[in-house]
């Protein structure tokens, strides 16, 4: 351990905090607080789930006691998430009121979304394994949560909701996204979702599916071009096997449609399309 007057050190951490410095005087900023929303994420999940997550209590008591307190925390996290809000004017308390009458249609979506995951996988065991223990239940959960703040337009913080469920399963859902019902993603270890994918209802990813933006179109002053359509559509009851790579904005996966294993495509197909990479030519030998 190093003693508390090291010169080297302190000389190291004086360089660092004088780049935080203007005319000499610190500039401290307000962000929120990655911990609170860490928390409000879990919360709100136990207001959707809360047979699955809190166990024999009395539900409605619960759900109002919990509720309260979620909704002045995140309140608070919106006042500050303001103080960032460069393009759109703020947004308070009826923001996270919106998500809050919004709830009950979410938790009706997001049971539906469990059970498409306990019909699309044969080793669930039932909806009540998927809610409990599949990783889909916490990406897809946020999403909705999420999506419900980004639509009602409060900054910063339904990113850092799905930022921090992606930290815990691996799956990276942007907020700005649309999904439909009955969403089911299987295992999803690596799945990229981008903001401005359109998905429609019934449809099936796996694991390392990435729905990306093929470029990024520049101005004349070379600023990338934000707010456009990057990320592709993919209509009502199509699969995506595991590692395909849909790009572009202007993309549109039929209704239908399978999209097989380590495609990677960046033009439309018509509904009821299979598309398949061409297998490599493997060669099996007996061991020496």
């Amino acid at each position: 351990m190093l003693p508390r007057n090291h010169p080297p050190l302190d000389s190291a951490l004086k360089a660092l905090s004088e780049q935080y410095r203007g005319n000499g005087q610190p500039h401290p900023k307000e962000f929120p607080d990655r911990i609170i929303i860490a928390q409000t994420v879990e919360s709100l999940l136990d207001l959707l789930f809360p047979e699955h997550r809190l166990g024999h209590h009395d539900i409605t008591e619960t759900i109002a006691h919990i509720g309260q307190r979620v909704f002045n925390l995140l309140t608070e996290q919106v006042r500050i998430a303001n103080l960032h809000c460069e393009e759109l004017p703020p947004v308070h308390g009826h923001g996270v009121l919106g998500l809050f009458r919004a709830m009950p249609e979410i938790r009706r979506n997001l049971m539906e979304d469990m059970q498409a995951a306990y019909q699309g996988d044969p080793a669930a065991r039932g909806p009540d394994e998927v809610i409990v223990s599949y990783p889909t239940t916490v990406a897809t959960g946020t999403y909705r949560l999420a999506h419900e703040l980004h639509r009602q337009k409060v900054p910063l913080i339904p990113r850092m909701m799905t930022e921090y469920a992606h930290r815990l399963t691996g799956i990276d859902i942007h907020p700005g996204a649309i999904i439909g019902r009955s969403f089911f993603i299987d295992h999803g270890t690596g799945v990229v979702i981008g903001e401005t994918t359109e998905i429609g209802d019934r449809v099936r990813l796996y694991q390392g599916v990435t729905l990306g933006a093929a470029n990024f179109r520049k101005d004349e002053h070379g600023r990338l071009i934000r707010r456009t359509k990057r990320h592709p559509t993919l209509e009502d009851d199509v699969i995506v096997y595991a590692n395909a790579t849909i790009l572009g904005g202007d993309t549109v996966i039929g209704a239908r449609s399978v999209i097989g294993s380590n495609v990677w495509l960046a033009e439309s197909v018509a509904p009821d399309s299979v598309v398949t990479s061409e297998k490599p030519e493997l060669h099996i030998r007996a061991k020496r």
